[in-house]
């Protein structure tokens, strides 16, 4: 391991990793580090992530592509889920959940497509994807909307003939990185859940607010209406937040937001920061 970084490996992805135990991905870890302190080392481990790190730096977080496929198939309620999400996220840390890769399917696992066939789940899936603490690992094909069930059918080759510009899952694939480039909370922020009924709804922000992303997750069949405490001091009262994947609006009130989403939807939330004329309440806190 440390010649091939002294020879130029960034970092390693250990296949079956919880089979070695903490012991020896610690040292394994450690010996690659001592070459490279910014090596990188991230562990197949499907076991839930709690105390993987520091043996490895990041794992591949199985605990929530199950928690995300469950909610959107209805098998796990919402609020149970967004439970889960949350003491996950607390037990493991969020420096080591930023990490973690995100993944919705990979060659041990039926694609996406053939998991979730309908259209909103795929969707709403991959918002939580882009959207939870961690860094989302995208299966080859999937931006091109493959399929695939069990072995061997999820490894099958590449569909170049499935690239074009009218491929509609390229382009929500287009417009989800560069939803998570240009909000920097997706990618380091903190994490906050905030309190729903039948909604699943967390703040990922940093201390600017115009970087800050509320995400509202709806996956029942029927509209839900909330009023979410914001738990953002920033937001001033009255602004509106726009939903950068619809382009639909909200308003703040007095640190609240009441709200109501369409079924099978997922919104992702930001600050509406334009003001006409000189005056902008959020001068002071931008």
């Amino acid at each position: 391991m440390q010649g091939y970084i002294r020879d130029g490996v960034a970092g390693w992805r250990l296949d079956v990793a919880y089979d070695m135990g903490f012991n020896y991905l610690g040292e394994l870890t450690r010996a690659a580090q001592s070459v490279r302190p910014d090596a990188l080392v991230v562990g197949e481990i499907w076991n839930y992530p709690e105390e993987w790190a520091p043996s490895v730096d990041a794992v591949m977080n199985m605990t929530a592509r199950q928690l995300i496929v469950d909610m959107v198939q209805g098998r796990l309620s919402v609020t149970q889920a967004a439970r889960h999400f949350n003491t996950m996220i607390d037990d493991a840390g969020m420096d080591h959940m930023l990490k973690a890769w995100i993944i919705l399917d990979n060659h041990d696992t039926p694609r996406l497509r053939t998991t979730l066939r309908e259209p909103w789940q795929q969707r709403m899936a991959q918002v939580l994807q882009f959207t939870l603490p961690g860094a989302p690992c995208v299966y080859y094909g999937v931006e091109l909307g493959m399929e695939g069930g069990d072995d061997p059918e999820q490894r099958g080759p590449m569909r170049w003939d499935l690239v074009g510009h009218d491929n509609e899952h390229l382009q929500w694939m287009r417009t989800l990185i560069s939803m998570r480039q240009e909000l920097p909370s997706l990618r380091y922020g903190d994490y906050r859940p905030l309190d729903a009924d039948n909604l699943y709804a967390f703040i990922r922000r940093t201390d600017r607010v115009a970087e800050t992303a509320v995400v509202v997750v709806n996956p029942s069949s029927e509209p839900v209406s909330d009023t979410l405490l914001m738990r953002e001091s920033k937001f001033m009262s009255y602004m509106f937040l726009e939903d950068v994947l619809s382009g639909d609006r909200v308003r703040v009130i007095s640190g609240t937001l009441p709200i109501t989403v369409p079924p099978h939807t997922a919104m992702v939330l930001r600050g509406d920061l334009d003001y006409p004329g000189d005056y902008t309440p959020l001068k002071r806190v931008r």
